[in-house]
């Protein structure tokens, strides 16, 4: 048995990253991500920190506009608008979830496609579906690294991702198909979850669902990635029973301290990406 653990694959990749930022640096290139936080989600602000705190480590210049409820979709979509033409951004990222009262999906296709730093927009996710990827979600991509870094095979193997939501669940089944996995997509309304879920050579869960997963949905042997962050009795626990699966698999990421390292880290990536190709233009 072996926990993966990912702030320690965040930081091999955090110190790579620094060593491209000095040599951007050095052809006057900064990376810069602008950030649009609309209202006062607790988590969002945390999340929002979190991320200025390391782009702060590595050196990324950081721009944040700050709405509430008061402002209209046309304010949001305006900042969105200056960033897209700002040529010292990018990457540019809409903090999730916005208010009930916007349309998320509408104020996302103001993003510049080529400075969708999180890949959720329209032009990206074609360009996944199509095999030709592009900007990869920050998710599903830092759960490929880890795998990568882990030496766990891909190609041929048979994943179950338990969720299918546009940010992790359908990103990270077609980039595993892309690479040669066999896919099976669950949700909450599929069937005998039980019986598809123990099917699994990998098993990526993100549901929302405190330790909804136990060993009883886990073949011996299996790989286990555990995307969710529930916070129960001020505690954060993840989709996985951590502790009851932790004995069936074979190797088994924690909350937290997981795939949420990875997610931040690698979203910085893709920005990093971005400033090299502008440096190479």
């Amino acid at each position: 048995m072996k926990i993966i653990d990912g702030k320690l694959i965040a930081n091999k990749i955090k110190e790579e990253l620094k060593e491209t930022i000095c040599l951007l640096k050095e052809k006057n290139i900064i990376p810069g991500l602008g950030i649009i936080l609309v209202g006062s989600d607790p988590a969002s602000e945390i999340y929002v920190r979190n991320k200025i705190k390391t782009c702060n480590e590595l050196g990324i210049c950081t721009v944040l506009y700050r709405f509430d409820e008061k402002n209209t979709e046309r304010d949001i979509i305006e900042a969105i608008q200056d960033l897209n033409a700002d040529d010292g951004i990018d990457g540019i990222l809409i903090q999730s979830p916005l208010p009930d009262c916007f349309d998320e999906a509408h104020i996302l296709s103001y993003v510049d496609k080529n400075k969708d730093v999180d890949g959720f927009g329209i032009y990206n996710l074609g360009c996944l579906l199509s095999n030709q990827e592009s900007i990869l979600s920050a998710t599903p991509l830092g759960i490929l690294k880890m795998l990568e870094y882990e030496n766990i095979e891909v190609e041929g193997n048979h994943v179950v991702m338990v969720g299918a939501s546009l940010i992790v669940g359908r990103p990270m089944a077609i980039a595993l198909l892309n690479r040669g996995a066999t896919v099976t997509i669950a949700h909450n309304k599929t069937k005998n979850l039980k019986e598809i879920t123990k099917q699994a050579d990998i098993l990526i869960v993100a549901i929302g669902h405190a330790k909804y997963i136990t060993e009883d949905y886990v073949k011996d042997g299996a790989v286990v990635i555990d995307v969710g962050t529930n916070r129960v009795d001020n505690h954060v626990v993840g989709d996985v029973d951590f502790d009851a699966v932790f004995k069936k698999a074979s190797a088994i990421t924690p909350v937290p301290g997981g795939v949420g390292p990875m997610t931040i880290i690698s979203l910085l990536s893709n920005v990093v990406d971005r400033a090299k190709e502008r440096m190479n233009k």
